[in-house]
């Protein structure tokens, strides 16, 4: 990032010195995640972004300083949907929140593909971060264990959905149609280890498992381990 003028979300708070223009950081931001949903985070150039604007290479170069500012004002955008209403407790609001980021991020699935170089500060972002938070306050908590216990249900729905889209890239790869083909294909690897002997209870939920396939199902029995963890340790 240029290191001649200051950070994106600070210049976009200024008042603009000129009448709007045709080229918005708005109309770059939606077209760029509208490439992105269709064809994923590899898609996003600099170049390719300007031929669906329709504008010069250099264009958008007058809004956004390179592609990890991109990428911020993509991430901005389309955390803007993540809205959730406060729940009555602590406890519904967090886990509404978790649900709807999850729903976000199958919306939007390059979420889980972006470089580390891109920052995780954004207004929309930290809005909803403080939306979650805030439903923790008043609770008794110093502030160190209010932030634990939001990142311990934010940092469980990122990794149960990202992990979720990982096999869901992993079926596409291998051109797998449905979960059952997936079996089928891994069937032989699987029958050795199982025949081993070494992962007995494993062996057991293969024949007795009734929602292999049922991501919700798991998402949200994990989801509500996780809080049951949270209100039982902290007596909330």
């Amino acid at each position: 990032m240029s290191t001649d003028r200051p950070p994106l979300w600070e210049r976009l708070d200024r008042p603009a010195a000129a009448p709007r223009q045709t080229l918005t950081l708005d109309r770059i931001g939606e077209t760029a995640v509208r490439v992105a949903d269709a064809e994923g985070l590899d898609a996003i150039t600099m170049r390719r972004l300007a031929t669906e604007l329709g504008v010069a290479p250099m264009a958008p170069y007058r809004h956004i300083a390179n592609k990890d500012e991109l990428l911020e004002v993509m991430v901005d955008r389309v955390f803007a949907e993540l809205t959730v209403p406060d729940q009555g407790s602590w406890r519904e609001t967090l886990r509404e929140h978790a649900l709807r980021t999850r729903a976000l991020i199958h919306t939007h699935p390059w979420l889980t593909e972006l470089p580390p170089t891109v920052s995780p500060l954004s207004p929309h972002r930290m809005a909803a971060a403080e939306r979650a938070l805030s439903a923790l306050a008043g609770l008794g908590l110093d502030a160190d264990t209010m932030m634990a216990v939001y990142r311990s249900v934010d940092f469980y729905t990122h990794g149960a959905t990202n992990s979720e889209l990982a096999y869901a890239r992993f079926m596409k790869r291998g051109e797998y149609d449905s979960p059952d083909a997936v079996r089928n294909a891994l069937a032989p690897r699987m029958s050795y280890l199982m025949n081993t002997g070494r992962y007995p209870t494993y062996r057991r939920y293969l024949h007795e498992g009734a929602r292999k396939d049922d991501t919700d199902w798991q998402f949200e029995t994990g989801l509500d381990a996780v809080l049951d963890g949270i209100e039982t340790r902290f007596n909330l």
